[in-house]
């Protein structure tokens, strides 16, 4: 008898134990926030409704901004591809890791394995992570999202554009098939896109319901409104503003099914959401191109136009929403941002972002950053943002200004333009970048250029023929 007793008490022991690590589980997960990145391809600024659009009705992100916080001041990590997802994706300026410009087909260039992202950074913390959409940051087996912290991806390895049924197939072009990725797998060659924003919105969808019961990490990089614009039935002529604008229609539907998601598995209050695009609008397509107004030129230029975007972020258990912020953040500072919410360790090699919770939060109005640095193309340095403060040095780039856009899916041709003075813009007081102002502050000039040249020693600057003493090689295979 005492055995048996002995024995029932052991199992009570037992299952209290099990229930009580199982609640242990439960309030582990519960102070883990669940993240979701959302990242749209060459989207203006001013291609949102809260951003300015009166003729696109992005319902689902304008009720994201009055749930959470907006900022005015955002910048992509460079204004082109491939750059742009390694400096949000590992918290460094793409030229730090060896990351330029948009990488073409079968380029034996990739972000490199030692370099550590987002995804990486969130499995080991226990989550769970997927991309799902465009990669482009190598299509070499060695280089996919899965040999990058990703335990699921469906979606491209490069942009929409970079297939036989580009324009300018042939003349400039040997695009070969386009083929959309089931994890390491490819699963078919796109000939029509207009189903891809469904699809990739339907497994976010599925990937939050099955991932409830524990943290996960979902990145959503949108292929679109990158051209070729297509747009499923369910928002074809919607919009006041052609193809372009039911497109946006489309990805701010995927937004709000992601978000019903969330709410429909109780996971909203502890979910951080962010919305925003990875370079400005891509003005040679005309009208199927975003805009970037107020802000000067777009895609492909450091100038406001080229790098400041929408960006919206929503966490209910610690940000009251309806807020704005005008301090200026730079997608560099996301990484170390999400590590200090789920008390994840940085990477060991060296980043450039830093911690802006107290800038979302409303905290502080200072930047940890004392500025901004916009390189382009081959580790050119373009601009810098200080303060209120931009300047430019001198540079070549391009604008439509005294070219041709083009127009129902043909680009235009580009005016190439030199910049061949220093030049420096108050956008407190200039935003749209008209009034050169170097020669009434020759203080802040000399500031900024010294700044400069302290960045160029760290990170190199070819257009001054320098070699930064902190760069890091990308990740290299050999083409047999």
């Amino acid at each position: 008898m005492k055995n048996w007793i002995a024995l029932l008490s052991f199992c009570f022991l037992f299952i209290a134990c099990k229930d009580a690590s199982k609640q242990e589980a439960k309030a582990q997960k519960s102070n883990q926030p669940n993240v979701v990145l959302i990242f749209t391809d060459d989207q203006g600024y001013q291609d949102v409704g809260i951003f300015g659009a009166d003729d696109i009705a992005t319902p689902n992100l304008d009720q994201m901004a009055k749930d959470g916080v907006k900022l005015t001041s955002f910048y992509s990590a460079q204004a082109v591809c491939s750059a742009s997802r390694a400096g949000i994706l590992t918290g460094c300026y793409p030229n730090r890791i060896g990351i330029h410009n948009a990488m073409m087909p079968n380029s034996n260039v990739g972000l490199h394995p030692s370099e550590t992202t987002i995804a990486e950074m969130l499995k080991d913390k226990g989550y769970t992570t997927a991309i799902y959409g465009k990669w482009h940051l190598g299509d070499h087996p060695d280089f996919l999202p899965t040999k990058n912290g990703f335990d699921e991806w469906f979606g491209i390895p490069y942009s929409n554009d970079m297939w036989p049924l580009h324009p300018q197939q042939g003349p400039i072009f040997d695009f070969g098939p386009l083929p959309p990725y089931q994890n390491e797998t490819v699963i078919d060659t796109l000939t029509d896109q207009s189903q891809l924003t469904t699809q990739i919105t339907e497994h976010s969808v599925d990937f939050i319901n099955r991932n409830k019961e524990k943290p996960f990490f979902l990145y959503v990089p949108h292929p679109q409104p990158h051209v070729p614009l297509y747009v499923s039935d369910k928002f074809k002529g919607k919009s006041n503003r052609g193809l372009y604008g039911d497109v946006i229609m489309e990805i701010d539907w995927s937004v709000g099914q992601i978000m019903q998601a969330l709410e429909k598995n109780d996971l909203t209050n502890n979910t951080i959401v962010i919305f925003t695009s990875d370079n400005g609008p891509w003005l040679a397509y005309g009208n199927h191109a975003g805009s970037a107004k107020p802000y000067r030129e777009g895609k492909g230029t450091a100038w406001e136009g080229g790098q400041r975007e929408p960006f919206l972020i929503k966490y209910p258990k610690q940000l009251e929403g309806g807020q704005t912020v005008d301090v200026p953040v730079m997608a560099i500072d996301i990484l170390p941002t999400i590590a200090e919410l789920t008390d994840s360790k940085l990477p060991e090699k060296t980043i450039d972002g830093k911690n802006v919770w107290p800038i979302f939060s409303g905290v502080s109005t200072k930047s940890p950053h004392e500025a901004y640095f916009f390189y382009y193309r081959v580790n050119e340095l373009f601009g810098v943002r200080y303060g209120k403060w931009k300047l430019y040095f001198p540079h070549r780039y391009r604008t439509m200004i005294g070219g041709t856009p083009g127009g129902d899916g043909l680009p235009g041709n580009y005016t190439m333009v030199d910049l061949k003075e220093i030049e420096l813009y108050d956008l407190e007081a200039d935003e749209s970048e008209t009034m050169n102002v170097a020669n009434e502050h020759p203080e802040i000039v000399e500031k900024i250029k010294t700044l400069a040249d302290e960045m160029r020693g760290r990170l190199g600057d070819s257009l001054r023929d320098m070699e930064g003493s902190e760069t890091r090689e990308p990740g290299r295979v050999t083409k047999s």
